[in-house]
């Protein structure tokens, strides 16, 4: 067996859910991603990465190319936030990764480009249903994810906020599309959103020196 037919092969079955290794194994990096985030980590960015390469292989092999778009669209998002958060703890005095709340102009291009790429990605599954079966909530998941990730790259605290949107949207897909684990990842995705926001927003209020900070 192939490594790629290996990740499209179950795992185990769970309340009558049939669970995907890839499907499991891609979701708790991409979590383990997260909490490193949440710590302020620069290994958050090359785990996301690993996680993005896993769900490439996995869509690949069920030749699902909408799949692999979005995910090689991630690792590219990974790579340069990984290069924002590196650059930036050398620029800090401290070494350290500062966070802030977004200005208003940069909340305006975060949403703005949240609704046109909302729509121009749903209007594509739209069009081309083969890369998608539920077009609009998944081009809402996918977006908003890549939005996060760009805040989460800049040191934003709304990154957090938009991860909590895309929660909303993403536990009922999930559970709806028979990736239960996924699911389940997702609900816990939402508890450590809450508690990261908090910390992050905690950390804005810190004096911080003149140097530190995420690259512009």
């Amino acid at each position: 067996m192939s490594a790629l037919s290996w990740l499209n092969a179950e795992a185990f079955t769970a309340f009558g859910q049939h669970i995907l290794w890839s499907d499991m194994l891609g979701n708790t990096i991409g979590l383990i991603a997260l909490a490193l985030g949440w710590r302020r980590s620069v290994l958050t960015w090359p785990v996301q990465l690993l996680s993005g390469v896993i769900l490439v292989g996995a869509y690949a092999s069920a030749h699902l190319s909408g799949g692999v778009g979005k995910q090689l669209l991630v690792i590219g998002v990974a790579v340069w936030g990984w290069r924002q958060w590196t650059r930036g703890r050398r620029q800090a005095q401290d070494g350290s990764i500062a966070v802030r709340f977004a200005t208003w102009k940069e909340r305006g291009w975060l949403l703005g480009g949240a609704v046109l790429g909302t729509l121009a990605v749903g209007g594509l599954f739209t069009a081309f249903p083969s890369l998608s079966w539920s077009p609009w909530a998944d081009a809402y998941i996918f977006v908003g994810t890549l939005v996060a990730m760009v805040a989460q790259a800049r040191g934003l605290v709304e990154f957090w906020f938009a991860w909590l949107l895309v929660d909303l949207v993403g536990v009922p897909l999930a559970f709806s599309s028979g990736l239960a684990f996924s699911g389940l990842v997702y609900v816990i995705y939402f508890a450590l959103v809450v508690w990261g926001a908090y910390d992050w927003w905690q950390r804005s209020r810190e004096p911080r020196p003149a140097l530190e900070g995420v690259a512009a």
